[in-house]
């Protein structure tokens, strides 16, 4: 486990400046376009290692379903963060991110049956007060404006949910690396079309542009192939390790590079998020 620290950290700090680039990519981009050269570079840059490892013949096979995943995987929560990080700050995005394993096990029940007993229960209650303690922290009253963008990223986080339980059912055993650039892939056909639709009429900052590449390259294509090989040598419990360690690179890099301010109320919401997620895991 020690020899694989490094790599972690490494992933957990990629995952967390994905946060940083699109804060300062999406409003020059806009979401929709945003995403689609996210997707779709990173999709270019795996495609050629997917090739060589022989897995195209498996991709024709089960296109229809690494599709379906792969979207709700890449394409859709990745929409939904950067449409939230018009509003929301580097750090309070990434916080707000850490609720996946909550949506993951609320998602458990009606697709695998698991009923939530009195632990999980407690879980999902301290993940909720979490968000609960970010919106306020924020000053927020509870209206549209406040609770859209908040209500955005729990969507994302509920779509990585919903797409985990289903990459078991449909693509048991499946290379993770055909289900990441399948994924990409098929995400970045679907937002071909709605991204030039809305691509912005002012062209874009070097600095925006630089963004998008280091989020392809850095965030999403180097960050997939760290992930296949601490899968390889940990297992995925291992590997999920990472959760814990992203929101504290979020914050940090949009403290650093953005200025943003490291509130009481985002260090108690990401206290009570953090805590609900190691109640769901915590052995019995």
């Amino acid at each position: 486990m020690r020899r694989e620290f490094a790599p972690l950290l490494l992933l957990a700090a990629l995952w967390g400046g994905s946060f940083l680039f699109m804060r300062i990519a999406a409003p020059a981009f806009g979401p929709l376009p945003l995403i689609a050269l996210r997707v779709g570079l990173a999709a270019c840059l795996l495609l050629p290692l997917l090739c060589w490892r022989g897995l195209l013949p498996l991709w024709r096979a089960r296109w229809r379903a690494i599709a379906v995943v792969g979207v709700f995987l890449t394409a859709l929560p990745f929409c939904l963060i950067a449409w939230a990080q018009l509003s929301l700050s580097a750090g309070m995005a990434s916080v707000l991110n850490a609720t996946t394993p909550l949506m993951t096990a609320l998602w458990a029940w009606p697709l695998a049956g698991e009923r939530p007993g009195a632990r999980r229960l407690a879980g999902l209650a301290l993940g909720l007060a979490g968000v609960a303690a970010l919106l306020l922290g924020r000053g927020a009253r509870f209206d549209a404006a406040a609770l859209a963008p908040v209500l955005a990223m729990l969507g994302a986080t509920a779509c990585y949910g919903w797409a985990g339980h289903m990459t078991r059912r449909w693509l048991p055993g499946m290379p993770p690396l055909l289900t990441a650039c399948g994924g990409l892939a098929s995400g970045a056909l679907l937002l071909l079309p709605l991204a030039w639709w809305n691509w912005p009429a002012s062209p874009a900052p070097a600095r925006a542009w630089l963004a998008v590449a280091l989020l392809a390259l850095l965030c999403t294509a180097l960050a997939y192939l760290i992930f296949y090989r601490l899968i390889d040598r940990l297992g995925a419990t291992g590997a999920s390790g990472v959760t814990y360690l992203v929101p504290v690179f979020g914050v940090l890099w949009g403290a650093l590079f953005l200025g943003e301010a490291v509130s009481a109320a985002m260090l108690a919401g990401a206290a009570l998020i953090l805590g609900g997620v190691l109640l769901l895991n915590a052995r019995r």
